[in-house]
């Protein structure tokens, strides 16, 4: 099929073909740049072109085929010497790792000299720091003193002393350094020697040990996650395991207080109950001495004899009969004794004139030993007054002194009559 002329074909296609162009021109530069950069790696070993699997014969069948495709673009020729896909493939795959080595080689790098640039950065922060403090102790100190006093001899003596200062601040800080660089000097000539020594026994790490190593560390990696997460759940469960004993704390201090409160309950309920059992027994004796008492009173009562009807009586009629009489002598007496006061009669107890026989009827005293009182003088109607009133008395509490002294208080015919 003829090629059709560029020149008739729309500006869009033309652009498409050229973007093709320049990609596949890009590939080829790509492709040949990583060859040349390995023909000046295995430049040095040999004459020959090194390459890294052993250059190879194309077979006839694609010998011819490419010959007679070569033959059409730029003439015949005998045969063709070129790279395989597999030897491309190896050879782009070489180049990736060292470019993957590369980039990290170059991350190192630029982390070191980040670390480097952060650590310079630090010092110059802290040297600023020192600058901006020396600037205000200086002009706190020397500047405010020369700004008050200008030309003074004290300011300069001051400066300099300031400036003597500082040198001695300085030198004491390069020594304290220069101690310190020899100390690491001596750790680093140290750790030189340790390492050459490992040298020279064998111990350095080899590329196995390495591998091996590192297959080691993954293991102890994943060992360490297991137990990070073994860890993590454990946290959790010591968690709500204290959470829980919280919980039974707050309930125990709960049950702690119910328990005091009802101890404190019991020992005032065994309070009330051995002042009610005090009381009860106290009960239960006024208890047996009130059936004592009751049964000596129905004992009584069972035993007790009402006197006949007719005694009562009498007694009740000798009661009146003796207030009368009573009241008879409270008259009599009074009037005794108006009349003696109306008399003068000197001496207390005589008898007015013509009542003598009255009198000694009257005050007739019964025998000691039946009313229990000591006879007067006949002469005396005063005191025997009084004495018979003594006796009313004491019969009202004796009956059985009654008609002794009913028969020594009646009064005669004469008497009544007179009266």
């Amino acid at each position: 099929m003829a090629e059709r002329d560029p020149a008739a074909l729309p500006l869009p296609q033309l652009r498409a073909q050229l973007r093709e162009a320049r990609h596949a021109n890009a590939l080829l530069q790509t492709e040949a740049e990583m060859l040349e950069k390995w023909y000046r790696k295995m430049e040095p070993r040999g004459p020959s072109v090194p390459l890294p699997s052993e250059t190879r014969v194309a077979p006839p069948e694609l010998m011819q085929t490419r010959g007679r495709y070569k033959s059409k673009l730029h003439g015949a020729t005998d045969y063709f010497v070129g790279l395989t896909v597999e030897q491309k493939y190896e050879l782009a795959e070489r180049e990736l790792t060292e470019m993957k080595d590369e980039i990290q080689r170059m991350k190192e790098d630029s982390e070191q000299t980040l670390q480097n640039l952060e650590a310079v950065i630090e010092e110059a922060d802290i040297w600023w720091t020192d600058v901006k403090k020396a600037i205000s102790d200086f002009e706190k100190d020397i500047i405010s003193t020369i700004s008050s006093k200008k030309g003074s001899i004290i300011a300069s003596e001051k400066l300099l002393r300031y400036m003597e200062e500082k040198n001695r601040q300085r030198d004491l800080l390069r020594e304290k350094l220069r101690l310190k660089n020899y100390l690491l000097k001596g750790y680093k000539k140290k750790l030189q020697q340790q390492l050459r020594q490992k040298e020279r026994m064998g111990e350095t790490l080899h590329e196995v040990r390495f591998q091996q190593l590192q297959v080691r560390n993954a293991q102890y990696q994943e060992k360490i996650t297991e137990k990070n997460q073994e860890l993590l759940h454990l946290k959790l469960t010591s968690g709500k395991t204290v959470q829980v004993l919280n919980f039974y704390k707050r309930k125990l201090q709960d049950a702690m207080e119910t328990s005091t409160s009802l101890m404190k309950d019991i020992s005032q309920r065994k309070e009330l109950l051995e002042k009610i059992e005090r009381e009860a027994a106290l009960v239960e004796e006024q208890r047996a001495k009130a059936e004592s008492v009751n049964w000596q009173l129905r004992k009584q009562l069972s035993d007790y004899g009402v006197p006949p009807v007719l005694s009562y009586v009498q007694k009740k009629a000798a009661v009146a009969d003796l207030e009368n009489s009573l009241k008879a002598w409270e008259r009599k007496v009074a009037v005794a004794e108006v009349s003696k006061t109306e008399l003068g009669v000197q001496e207390p107890g005589c008898v007015p004139a013509g009542s003598g026989s009255q009198w000694s009827r009257i005050c007739a005293c019964p025998p000691a030993a039946t009313l229990g009182t000591r006879v007067l003088a006949p002469d005396a109607p005063g005191s025997r007054a009084r004495v018979l009133t003594r006796r009313f008395h004491r019969c009202l509490a004796e009956p059985e002194a009654l008609p002794v002294y009913r028969a020594a208080i009646t009064p005669y015919p004469e008497d009544e009559d007179g009266g």
